[in-house]
């Protein structure tokens, strides 16, 4: 096998990680049905810093922003930013290399902006964010929506079109019940682009020694009724966090992404696209748990290069 240094000079400078971005981004995308109903795809935003680049004395490395497809398991696109708070900027960028028809876009607060929006319909896409104080206005205008009406004696409540979900489980010692409001009264009245539902996702969470947490969060998506139940923006939400564990954590833990010393050139960003391709592979073959799949291939190293496994 070829020396560290010969690896970490041809990872820094003889590849280019935005061509092999696009070549390994191609191949998965051909993994996905070419037709599709809207929001049948789901595809998941967020950004990770690689630990093992940040300079001593400093706070920011080697920033990457993914498009990740959490049911498929796999990352279509991949893209370095300066800071986690260039992501927004850096999301057009990354989001023209894909189709997006058929296909929901979703991302935490800081992906919420009306331009980055108006961008995904115009590729006939669909986006759910969640929304903080970073959109002011938004959020007081959810907080209002939902909050439990001042109603007089004598007088009814004013009518409303709330429906509602709920799911519960269990894991890792813990119990968590979701329970998701939605409505369409904000669809004509908020100046959003597509904006069709609003909602409101309460979370509890109760751990093995009985300590309660409590979360409130709010969202919008441009899904209309008809292809997003209660239900299924309940199911939605919950799977944009997949992005965490199933390729954040993959990477950090298994792979050990933050513990490596390149820093060379382009080296660190082509090493996490080379962690995107092998976990995409693994779940391609419906593998689910690398660490197993890492020691099967250590012992047979010949099965890693074999036809049954490409």
């Amino acid at each position: 096998m070829p020396h560290f240094s010969t690896w970490s000079r041809l990872l820094a400078s003889a590849t280019d990680p935005d061509e092999l971005e696009q070549v390994i981004g191609r191949f998965f995308a051909r993994q996905t049905p070419r037709r599709l109903a809207p929001g049948q795809r789901h595809l998941c935003l967020d950004g990770k810093t690689l630990r093992g680049t940040i300079p001593l004395g400093s706070t920011q490395g080697v920033h990457l922003l993914a498009a990740y497809l959490p049911k498929e398991g796999v990352v279509l696109a991949q893209v370095q930013v300066s800071t986690s708070g260039s992501e927004v900027s850096a999301a057009p960028e990354l989001l023209a290399t894909i189709d997006l028809r058929g296909t929901l876009v979703s991302g935490d607060a800081i992906f919420a902006s009306r331009p980055l929006s108006h961008m995904i319909l115009q590729a006939k896409g669909d986006y759910l964010w969640m929304i903080k104080e970073n959109q002011k206005q938004m959020y007081q205008d959810l907080q209002t929506l939902f909050e439990p009406p001042s109603v007089r004696p004598g007088w009814s409540a004013p009518p409303t079109d709330f429906r509602s979900a709920s799911s519960v489980n269990k894991g890792h010692g813990r119990r968590e019940k979701r329970h998701i409001t939605v409505s369409s009264l904000l669809s004509h009245y908020a100046e959003w682009p597509g904006l069709s539902q609003v909602f409101k996702l309460e979370r509890q969470r109760i751990n093995a020694k009985g300590q309660i947490e409590q979360e409130i969060a709010y969202g919008i998506t441009s899904l209309p009724t008809s292809y997003a139940t209660p239900k299924r923006l309940l199911e939605l939400v919950r799977e944009h966090w997949g992005i965490e564990n199933g390729l954040h954590y993959r990477r950090d833990r298994t792979l050990q992404e933050d513990h490596s010393q390149l820093r060379m050139g382009h080296a660190p960003h082509v090493l996490a696209l080379l962690n995107n391709t092998a976990i995409g592979l693994m779940a391609r073959r419906g593998k689910t748990n690398l660490p197993h799949a890492q020691r099967t291939f250590s012992y047979q190293f010949d099965k890693a290069l074999s036809k049954v496994a490409a």
